[in-house]
């Protein structure tokens, strides 16, 4: 079983940006923009979008989906790519369609944009930062109501790597699983009965003795929690690279490289999506 979308196929995933896109407009247009009505009709322009500041360009799905249910008169014109790395100043998008359509579009278009630019920058970073080390840096399930999937592509286009898309698709053990279900061996064992429905079967590990518990009873994916460096050095040394090893837990910028150094082989990081700041864009009509 795999559930995650294949974002490098986009007919697979097209549907994303079109619902999301409609679900942002009926929130911000809902009957009518009562200010784009005071344009003609008729009037046409052209607008551009600049980046204010350092970015990994990514929306650009969202951005034409919103457009297109906007206008379909409305065009883009990508003068970067997606998942582009771009300085501030840059023109990343040229736009042209009737005016009143790219007013009602510009808050809308630019939501999108902003927020899922900043996950791909800050992904981006990370990544950047355990370079050379085997580490993948994974997202997490701590994303926006009902922009997870968008998030999620965000990531994968900074670099980073897609955990479980939901609860429905992977088992991940944890810390009040175990202790509902009695304990580390009890909870995998538990956990079987899933295994055929799941991508995969994981569990959360505070302790070494906990980890040893896990490797016995068979686990092939393993959190270490909250872990400091000491600790997850002994982790790998156990492990023998028995279990996929990985790092979670208040992972940061600044210490994310030390921790990959360990030699686990993932780090889940859930400020990737969680604790985002957007991105400055803005756009200016060019020609009306």
């Amino acid at each position: 079983m795999h559930l995650t979308p294949n974002w490098s196929q986009p007919a697979t995933w097209a549907e994303i940006p079109q619902q999301d896109a409609k679900r942002a407009l009926a929130e911000d247009v809902g009957p009518g923009d009562l200010t784009a009505a005071l344009v003609p009709a008729h009037a046409m322009a052209q607008a551009q979008v600049v980046l204010r500041q350092d970015a990994v360009l990514c929306g650009a799905p969202w951005v034409e989906a919103a457009a297109q249910q906007v206008h379909p008169a409305i065009a883009c014109q990508w003068a970067a790519a997606e998942g582009q790395a771009c300085q501030a100043g840059t023109v990343v998008l040229g736009l042209e369609g009737p005016a009143a359509a790219l007013l009602t579009l510009e808050r809308t278009a630019l939501n999108f944009l902003q927020m899922l630019s900043a996950v791909a920058t800050h992904t981006a970073a990370f990544v950047h930062a355990v370079r050379g080390s085997g580490a993948a840096i994974v997202d997490t399930r701590k994303t926006l109501p009902g922009l997870r999937l968008a998030q999620k592509y965000a990531v994968w286009c900074g670099g980073g790597t897609n955990h479980r898309m939901g609860l429905h698709d992977a088992v991940l053990i944890k810390e009040n699983h175990i202790a509902a279900a009695g304990g580390v061996a009890q909870a995998l064992r538990a956990a079987a009965a899933q295994a055929a429905k799941a991508e995969f079967v994981q569990i959360e590990v505070e302790t070494l003795e906990q980890l040893d518990e896990a490797l016995h009873a068979g686990a092939t994916m393993v959190l270490l929690d909250n872990m400091d460096l000491p600790t997850l050095r002994q982790a790998v040394a156990r492990n023998q690279g028995r279990a996929v090893l990985e790092i979670s837990g208040g992972v940061t910028l600044e210490q994310v490289g030390a921790l990959a150094a360990v030699g686990v082989d993932r780090i889940s990081v859930g400020t990737l999506t969680k604790d985002i700041r957007a991105v400055d864009l803005s756009m200016r009509f060019t020609k009306a």
